[in-house]
């Protein structure tokens, strides 16, 4: 696809996404250095949006996975649409001064498409977004608690000369906001382009033959740069609500407050740390989209109760939940509302139809996974273009569970592989080992039209495939699992 004026206005709702994005979670990354003066606005917004992009570009990909899964809005016009309802939701809420939760309204709206398009939502990545939504406050606030304590027990106790201190605590502002940034860039940038993911329109851009840039990443690069302009030119306008009315936050609040919410973004966005987790044997923490609002006003509440109790305002609190729960209704009612206007009044297309079998092989995995299959046999080989039509054709014939529903969306899936061992000696050696590219290329010239019937040829039957029952090992294996099916799908998906 070129990219010609319509791909730039379906690419705009994205950026405007990205802006009201910035403008809202400015007050998380440089309220306090700016609001106490010890930082100027401008200085301060250049840093947070530099590290943004940063983040954004780098670290992205982790919970945008995790978004992706909850709904793949496989059109650009759905994803325009989609974005458009959240970033609407966001910018109103941000003309209100109230710091409102932008993954709360994202997945709000994700699951508007999924309702209008008739298409199943994904219970367990659905479950660990909202697990995060709870859990991810609470532990700002132990960090912010802590970080506190520790404070006041050590500098604060120091005999340092308040000059001194002054600039120690701009330095430290400095340094916590540009860490905020890149973990906001790098966890929230699913928020902004996560929809655009299933759906890029960008190719792989090689830059002087040295490297390439994947399409995901220019993506990635548009919405960091969305976001830091966001930052710049409209942040200051939230940072009152909390900086002066939820807790009055002084410069050393404020670095603790920053860096406890530094901390939570980054448990739940960094690869590393997953990876460092599951290599020492303990469970991983989920690769989620949080909500950095929530996760900054968590860590204000910490501090709070650690320096004043007294001092925090929980009816500006109560005022800013309201928000956290008007944002995802907002957004998927307008979500629903504008998907029906863009298809309808402006026939562009919101989904591009996937069609589904339910062949024999399908029904053998569902069987394989406890789900109960015999109302299932009137349904196999006959295909359905249309998401809807297939999910009322299931639930006629037997009472499904919605994640059952799912399971047999997902394996029912058509999709299109074909084994070509030129291809397959194209992966990377340093990542595959020859006896794992070789185990793929024998089966050259193979096609597949559903991926288990791909899993089961080329992975299940083949000893250098087999889970290891080390999670790392396990993991790993997955992702180049993942590498081949991408390499091997012919057209789009």
């Amino acid at each position: 696809m070129s990219l010609d004026i319509t791909l730039w206005l379906f690419i705009s709702s994205g950026m405007f996404l990205g802006w009201s994005l910035g403008a809202n979670n400015a007050v998380g990354l440089i309220g306090t250095a700016v609001s106490s003066r010890m930082v100027r606005f401008r200085t301060a917004a250049v840093v947070a949006g530099i590290f943004t992009i940063a983040g954004s570009v780098i670290s992205g990909a982790g919970t945008t996975n995790t978004l992706t899964a909850l709904g793949g809005v496989n059109a650009l016009a759905g994803s325009f649409t989609v974005a458009l309802a959240v970033a609407a939701t966001i910018t109103w809420m941000t003309k209100a001064r109230l710091p409102v939760s932008t993954s709360q309204a994202v997945v709000g709206a994700i699951i508007g498409w999924n309702l209008f398009t008739g298409s199943p939502t994904d219970l367990s990545s659905l479950s660990k977004i909202l697990s995060s939504w709870v859990v991810s406050p609470i532990i700002a606030a132990i960090f912010g608690f802590m970080i506190f304590r520790v404070l006041k027990r050590t500098v604060l106790t120091w005999k340092i000369h308040m000059l001194e201190l002054d600039n120690y605590t701009r330095i430290g502002l400095i340094v916590v906001g540009a860490m905020a940034s890149y973990s906001l860039g790098a966890n929230n940038i699913a928020n902004v382009m996560g929809m655009f993911v299933p759906a890029s329109p960008f190719s792989d851009l090689s830059v002087a033959g040295l490297f390439k840039i994947s399409g995901v990443h220019q993506l990635f690069f548009l919405g960091g740069l969305a976001i830091a302009v966001g930052i710049f030119t409209y942040g200051h306008k939230v940072m009152e609500t909390v900086g002066r009315d939820l807790f009055k936050i002084s410069p050393i609040t404020g670095f603790a407050v920053v860096l406890a919410e530094t901390i939570v973004l980054t448990l739940f966005t960094s690869q590393t740390l997953e990876g460092l987790l599951l290599g020492w044997g303990l469970p991983s923490i989920p690769l989620v989209p949080l909500s950095a609002t929530q996760s900054f006003i968590g860590a204000v509440i910490g501090v709070g109760l650690a320096k004043d109790p007294q001092s925090i305002d929980f009816r500006v609190f109560g005022k800013i939940s309201i928000g956290w729960v008007a944002a995802p209704l907002t957004a998927g009612i307008l979500a629903f509302i504008l998907l029906f206007f863009v298809q309808n009044v402006f026939e562009q297309k919101v989904i591009h139809p996937v069609p589904y079998v339910i062949s024999p092989s399908v029904l053998q995995r569902l069987q394989d996974e406890g789900v109960e299959t015999s109302g299932l046999h009137g349904l196999i080989n006959r295909r359905f273009d249309n998401p809807k039509v297939f999910k009322n054709e299931i639930l006629k014939q037997d009472t499904f569970s919605s994640q059952h529903v799912f399971d047999i969306f997902h394996y029912a899936a058509v999709d299109s592989f074909r084994v070509d061992s030129t291809l397959v000696q194209t992966l990377d050696t340093l990542w595959f080992s020859h006896a794992e590219i070789a185990s793929v290329a024998q089966h050259h010239g193979k096609t597949f039209s559903h991926k288990l019937d791909l899993e089961n040829v080329v992975f299940s039957r083949s000893p250098v495939w087999a889970s290891t029952g080390d999670p790392l090992a396990d993991k790993i294996l997955q992702q180049k699992k993942s590498a081949v099916e991408h390499l091997l799908r012919v057209g789009p998906r």
